[in-house]
């Protein structure tokens, strides 16, 4: 059974969202406040976290970047009245995997949750543990990546994305497969989702100084390759 945290505080919103969820067999814990949420996830690290963004006492995007920040690396769905492209872009720049506009039905909301969280399962279980010529090793089994005896704290999409490039190194990984493998074949949303992600795992990677880059082929792709 997989945790769900819901950080809504509209009690019209939340409240058939956490009986919907919790039909579907997951155990759901509401809080209404930002500063609230950060805590939970922190103790608690529940698979997922649905993040309204428009809370009565912090930002939305602020709640998801102290999330990061204090080492949550679960799920976070952003739910938002904010339908704009630039929301959404700073809404996955700060963590968040997936962007979900009001109004929205459950349905297509239990679908994200669950390509969220089948998506990490199967490259976990599909993956193996990979070394690179540098060092950096990618292992699936605990979803954890390190550099000697050093840990580099992905989320979760970040990980899933190193780890599908990382079982390809030095070969080419096509956008679509990538979003395929990492997201889910029936993806709503923009593949701006997979260039944030590549983003912050190019940007963790160089202040570690791992020796791997994740280069852009044009049109193409991504591959990961090990530095000069």
């Amino acid at each position: 059974m997989h945790d769900v945290l819901v950080v809504e505080d509209e009690e019209d919103i939340a409240v058939p969202l956490m009986r919907t969820l919790e039909r579907e067999g997951y155990e759901v814990t509401r809080v209404s406040g930002g500063a609230e949420a950060v805590s939970f996830v922190i103790e608690q690290a529940p698979a997922v976290v649905i993040l309204d963004l428009g809370l009565p006492d912090m930002d939305g995007i602020d709640v998801c970047r102290q999330m990061r920040a204090g080492g949550y690396l679960g799920g976070i769905i952003m739910v938002t009245a904010r339908a704009g492209e630039l929301d959404r872009v700073v809404g996955l720049d700060v963590g968040a995997d997936d962007y979900l506009a009001k109004p929205f039905g459950l349905a297509e909301l239990l679908a994200r949750v669950r390509a969220l969280l089948r998506r990490s399962t199967q490259v976990v279980q599909e993956g193996t543990t990979v070394t690179t010529a540098s060092g950096l090793k990618i292992d699936a089994a605990s979803r954890r990546v390190h550099l000697g005896e050093r840990e580099i704290a992905l989320t979760a999409k970040e990980f899933d994305v190193l780890a599908v490039l990382a079982s390809h190194h030095d070969k080419v990984v096509p956008r679509e497969t990538l979003m395929n493998q990492v997201w889910d074949q029936n993806w709503y949303g923009s593949t701006k989702t997979l260039d944030v992600t590549i983003g912050r795992l190019r940007s963790k990677l160089e202040a570690a100084d791992a020796g791997e880059k994740v280069v852009a082929i044009r049109g193409v792709g991504f591959r990961l390759e090990t530095g000069a």
